[in-house]
């Protein structure tokens, strides 16, 4: 099985991974260097409320409120 997990490398070539893995032997791996820098962590603030925050605007009332942006179907 192939699987993708990002990482990013440090100066030094450091390879730290943003997600940890759990693999029952060693494997092999392919590095990619991407062009661009590491991507801006989420908010903390903004991961502990998007939940609370869903409940409001995934309502009928706040489709309707904001329709007249989506383009016409």
């Amino acid at each position: 099985m192939i699987r993708t997990i990002e990482a990013i490398i440090d100066e030094q070539g450091r390879v730290r991974l943003l997600e940890s893995i759990s693999l029952p032997e060693a494997h092999r791996a392919l590095v990619t260097i991407l062009d661009e820098g590491p991507a801006a962590p989420a908010s903390e603030t903004a991961l502990l409320s998007e939940m609370a925050l869903a409940a409001d605007w995934n309502r009928p009332e706040e489709d309707a409120a904001w329709s007249h942006l989506q383009p016409a179907r």
